[in-house]
């Protein structure tokens, strides 16, 4: 089921819309009676690296693994 609020009630009820959302009612925000926005949940969206990615981009002293002498 859909249900459609303006922009005030939105940021007036933005809790209650967002529990809706999450149990699975689509929220569609107006703004002056027209569709402006839908209020989605969030999608968890893994990544995964590529090791080496950065290889050769990364430069180091030549001195950076030599130990300071302290006084």
């Amino acid at each position: 089921m859909s249900k459609q609020v303006n922009m005030h009630e939105a940021k007036s009820q933005l809790s209650r819309l967002g529990a809706l959302v999450q149990q699975g009612e689509t929220v569609v925000i107006a703004k002056s009676g027209k569709p402006y926005m839908d209020l989605v949940p969030h999608k968890m969206v893994r990544v995964i690296r590529k090791p080496g990615r950065l290889s050769g981009q990364i430069k180091l002293a030549a001195s950076f693994n030599q130990r300071k002498q302290h006084p």
